[in-house]
């Protein structure tokens, strides 16, 4: 049921972290897997990595490329089975919501929200393509279903993914293509390197901060990414997964001793900031 053999999948920001996780995933179960990604020395990586993917260097967010992605996908493999919209990031350092300036919303907007919209809609024609059973699947984060301070911005795009979502699954389900979303806490990667973070004294608080007792991984997400893809999710569709373990529930943000807002308890000096 995971056999992606001769499957086509598209995995935005495929270099790093989620990506390159999800992009290996597929790889292994079969895919011809395509990787857009925006730094050069990430997609030599991949393509020196020993990975069966064709890796096109781009960004997510540009009109051109993305239209250039499309265009060379339709020439190589003439159909997309799979769209993993994985590009995302906080962009902005922890900011009150009234000193963010519009250039930095801007960003915020096109690098967590505007490319789900463009690279979906330049790459629809090549999903129908598919013959039906092609997916969807963009990558949000859980604080599209919390607050999260001085990220108020962020968290709202994240939360107008679930919508996009919900409402294109329900456009595109007569034609057989279904459309998901992830969800995860703290994924522990390149773009958020716990060992930098959460100062070393404080580490052994760790497997209390999560229900499950630990922060993510990549192939944690990644494997949500594949189930989500596969014929063991025939009938899910305008759904979120929470890859979280179990910190939706728990609600976890609270203030530390400083009055800062976490959802770490101790992180040296800023609550939101990484340790130099």
């Amino acid at each position: 049921m995971l056999d992606f053999n001769g499957k086509v999948v598209l995995v935005t920001g495929g270099g790093a972290g989620i990506g390159r996780a999800t992009v290996s995933a597929f790889a292994e179960q079969g895919a011809r897997v395509i990787a857009l990604e925006i730094d050069e020395t990430r997609a030599d990586e991949l393509r020196t990595a020993g990975v069966d993917v064709a890796v096109i260097h781009g960004d997510a967010t540009d009109a051109v490329d993305v239209s250039a992605l499309a265009t060379t996908i339709g020439e190589r493999f003439g159909r997309l089975d799979v769209l993993i919209n994985n590009v995302g990031h906080f962009v902005t350092r922890p900011t009150r919501f009234e000193e963010l300036t519009d250039d930095q919303i801007d960003d915020i907007y096109r690098v967590n929200l505007k490319h789900i919209f463009s690279v979906t809609r330049a790459v629809l024609p090549l999903l129908r393509a598919a013959g039906g059973g092609a997916s969807i699947t963009n990558i949000s984060s859980i604080e599209g279903f919390r607050g999260i301070p001085h990220f108020a911005v962020y968290g709202a795009f994240k939360a107008a993914i679930t919508g996009f979502t919900m409402s294109l699954a329900l456009e595109l389900g007569p034609e057989g293509i279904r459309v998901n979303a992830i969800a995860p806490e703290t994924t522990d990667s390149a773009q958020v390197p716990l060992d930098r973070m959460i100062h070393p004294s404080q580490r052994h608080h760790m497997p209390r901060w999560i229900p499950l007792g630990r922060f993510g991984t990549p192939e944690d997400i990644a494997g949500c990414a594949l189930f989500l893809a596969s014929p063991l999710a025939a009938w899910v569709s305008g759904t979120v997964v929470h890859a979280d373990g179990g910190a939706l529930a728990a609600a976890g943000w609270y203030r530390d001793d400083r009055g800062t807002w976490t959802n770490m308890p101790v992180i040296k000096g800023n609550s939101l900031r990484p340790a130099e």
